[in-house]
């Protein structure tokens, strides 16, 4: 074979080759071919192998998996004036690859434009104080109004989520001194708080301490008046147990020590007493007579 001859079947071969390259794809599970034949769609295909016709068949690959769009720094004005400059990021997967291919031509572009509008549109209804503190709010109302949009493109947004946002500089001035002003007014707040809490101590440890020392005079009062009880019950037991001549002996011993003593006395017997009793009798009962 001459050299042209060669060279022109390797060319075949090689055209061939890419041919069939071509028309054999390989589709991963997490994505799909939206297979157009001659312009118009006739299957979804994959995963797995797919076979496509050469010149005739067209396959657009679609991925399924969850993406996320990052949209920039966005101005917009609230409801009283003030520019708040907010970026975010949209979270989306497709779940009809057929539209997605036939009903939008750039979804990520057509998605951005209408987060944008929608973005200003929410934070123009809402004052600047609402825009920092509903952050939620805001990322549920931008999820909706943009599914609502995006279900025609066979695509859902699954979440819309608020990274930044950036109010003007006077703003954040006057909020690092309310937040300082805070910040003053609870230290001062809990400052009181524990010195009322320190005299509610000191109050209740003085009473407790009264009357703990009322409760021990009471105490020693009772045991004092216990032990006077038991002494003079001690003593009436020893009295009872003397005798007659016992106590005769002690009458006399007292009278012993009534005579030592220089001064003049007159002493009288108890005996004498009980002698004058039948007289006393006598003339009571005599004039009652009377």
């Amino acid at each position: 074979m001459d050299p042209l001859s060669v060279f022109l079947a390797f060319v075949v071969l090689i055209v061939f080759a890419s041919i069939i390259a071509s028309s054999i794809r390989i589709v991963p599970e997490y994505q799909r071919i939206v297979v157009l034949r001659l312009g118009r769609v006739v299957k979804v295909a994959g995963p797995g192998l797919v076979l496509l016709i050469p010149f005739i068949d067209r396959g657009i690959v679609v991925d399924l998996r969850e993406q996320y769009i990052e949209v920039t720094k966005q101005t917009c004005i609230t409801k009283d004036n003030a520019p708040v400059d907010i970026d975010f990021l949209i979270y989306f997967r497709v779940i009809d690859p057929t539209k997605s291919v036939v009903e939008v031509s750039d979804f990520r572009g057509a998605a951005i434009g209408i987060a944008t509008t929608t973005l200003r549109a929410v934070v123009g209804d809402i004052d600047l104080d609402q825009v920092l503190a509903k952050r939620e709010y805001i990322n549920e109302v931008l999820r909706e109004k943009l599914d609502e949009v995006t279900a025609r493109w066979g695509v859902k947004v699954t979440a819309v989520e608020i990274r930044e946002i950036i109010p003007p500089r006077e703003v954040q001035e006057a909020m690092i001194k309310q937040m300082s002003a805070e910040r003053n007014r609870r230290a001062m707040v809990t400052e009181a708080e524990g010195k009322r809490e320190a005299a509610i101590r000191v109050a209740q440890g003085e009473k407790e301490a009264l009357i703990l020392k009322a409760e021990g005079e009471k105490q020693a009062a009772i045991l004092k008046a216990e032990g006077q009880a038991l002494a003079l019950r001690y003593v009436d037991e020893e009295a009872r147990k003397l005798d007659s001549k016992t106590v005769l002996l002690q009458y006399f011993g007292a009278l012993e020590a009534i005579a030592s003593s220089p001064s003049t006395k007159i002493v009288l017997p108890m005996e004498l007493f009980k002698l004058l009793g039948p007289l006393q009798e006598y003339f009571t009962g005599k004039k009652e007579d009377k």
